[in-house]
């Protein structure tokens, strides 16, 4: 049996070389204070080319890790990536190291996730934010973040004193579109019920077609986006760009007027508490949740392929707390996002994309 810690390494070349479709299996309590029973189980991690202090979804499945340590006794290995040429050194020394179950971070890594398990079919997989892979031993897990997008745009729509919002992204991957998608779906609900004309900067929905920083690592280039759409007049705006909403909590820090923003993937008041002065929600893929329960599905030998998609109604996706805004934000605003929120559940309203997953 594996002696119970926990194992990170960086890029290989740098060191030398849930809801009812996600059902959790638990392992025993811990006892006396403990965590779980130490198993005989290597959880593995590979990140993406924004390694592990991206203050984003590779963060969030760190902690997940960490739960799983406390709550299954698994062992882990954490496999950081600075480059998308790390992603194939890690995944072979994933194997390598035994690892029972590796989730791969991030839809840059599918091409390399599928040649790893397709050398390994006996190792198990999981990929975030991908579904292109169809083999028995790969888990997609995705979310459909236009859905909590949509209350963020209507939340935006209604909470703008200017009556101009804005959203732009790092690349045009179909993740970072699905949450510009459902942005601007919030924003036209918004305006027909209000009867009001808030206008959308950065995105067309119907053209697919918008803003990108071409990039996701720099973090002046979200300064100067951001920038711009403030001096375009728009006061709240959601960067769908991993790190550079730093450079936009920098330029909305510096505008002359009350400027917030809306975060994503993870509630970012929590990882950055800096911006909490700037944040008004943040938009939130429950990923951690969702690794956790995988990894307690995998040491129960549950193992699946079928996808996990992350909805509202398994609360796979989210809007965070208002925290510092939550007396700014009406009660009658408020009121009017939650509606939203049971009308999307019951299908009453249908958010749809051609970014779905």
């Amino acid at each position: 049996m594996r002696q119970h810690r926990t194992r990170t390494a960086v890029a290989l070349a740098a060191i030398g070389g849930l809801a009812t479709a996600l059902t959790a299996c638990s392992a025993p309590p811990a006892e006396s204070g403990d965590a779980a029973a130490t198993t005989d189980f290597l959880a593995c991690m590979v990140s993406d080319f924004g390694g592990f202090d991206d203050r984003g979804f590779n963060q969030a499945v760190l902690a997940a890790l960490d739960t799983a340590e406390e709550k299954y006794g698994v062992e882990t290995l954490r496999l950081e990536s600075t480059t998308e040429n790390d992603y194939a050194p890690n995944l072979a020394q994933s194997v390598d190291q035994g690892c029972d179950f590796t989730v791969t971070v991030g839809f840059s890594l599918a091409e390399a996730t599928k040649a790893a398990a397709e050398q390994n079919p006996d190792s198990r997989f999981a990929i975030i934010d991908d579904s292109s892979i169809d083999l028995p031993n790969v888990k997609p897990v995705v979310f459909d973040t236009a859905q909590a997008s949509f209350l963020a745009g209507y939340l935006a729509a209604g909470y703008s004193k200017t009556g101009t919002v804005a959203v732009f992204g790092g690349q045009p991957f179909p993740p970072v579109l699905l949450f510009m998608d459902g942005f601007s779906d919030g924003v036209d609900r918004y305006n027909a019920d209000a009867g009001t004309d808030v206008k959308l900067l950065g995105w067309n929905k119907a053209a697919q077609d918008g803003t990108f920083a071409g990039t996701f690592t720099d973090i002046a280039a979200g300064k100067t986006l951001t920038q711009t759409f403030i001096d375009q007049g728009a006061d709240v705006i959601m960067p769908v760009a991993g790190s550079l909403y730093l450079g936009s909590g920098e330029a909305a820090h510096e505008a002359p007027g009350d400027v917030v923003l809306v975060g994503v993937d993870n509630d970012v008041v929590e990882l950055s508490p800096d911006l909490a002065d700037v944040m008004l929600t943040s938009v939130m893929k429950q990923m951690a949740d969702a690794v956790v329960e995988l990894i307690g599905q995998a040491v129960e030998d549950e193992f699946d392929n079928s996808p996990f998609i992350g909805e509202l109604a398994n609360d796979g996706v989210a809007i965070a707390p208002f925290h510092e805004f939550e007396g700014s934000v009406s009660p009658e605003l408020a009121a009017a996002v939650d509606a939203i929120r049971e009308q999307i559940i019951s299908g009453e309203i249908v958010v749809e994309s051609v970014n779905a997953p």
